[in-house]
């Protein structure tokens, strides 16, 4: 018998705010934007599992005038634990060579 992991589902209080702060997630890892956005981190010196020093220099702000760290502030204590999850699941989702080629932000120490 095997049992597998299955996250709980909470609902998300703030749905316009948590939405907005989804899609600019998701923006910055696809396929044809994700190198620029390591790119960008490097640059930045940013560790890629630093949520919150990508927020702070508006990493994921792109060409928007939207202001992420400020969404991710005003979404509730839950919805940010969400949205932490949900970024860190986009980071372990990119492609094994390119995680090998910014191996250096993805390491823990």
């Amino acid at each position: 018998m095997t049992v597998t992991f299955e996250q709980a589902a909470i609902k998300v209080e703030k749905t316009q705010e948590y939405s907005r702060l989804q899609a600019a997630i998701e923006q910055a890892f696809q396929l044809e934007k994700v190198e620029r956005f390591l790119k960008q981190m490097d640059r930045k010196g940013i560790r890629i599992r630093d949520f919150d020093a990508v927020l702070a220099q508006r990493v994921l702000d792109g060409e928007t005038a939207q202001n992420s760290q400020q969404l991710y502030q005003s979404l509730t204590v839950s919805d940010q634990a969400q949205m932490r999850e949900f970024y860190l699941s986009k980071i372990e989702k990119v492609d094994v060579a390119l995680r090998h080629k910014f191996k250096k932000l993805y390491q823990y120490y």
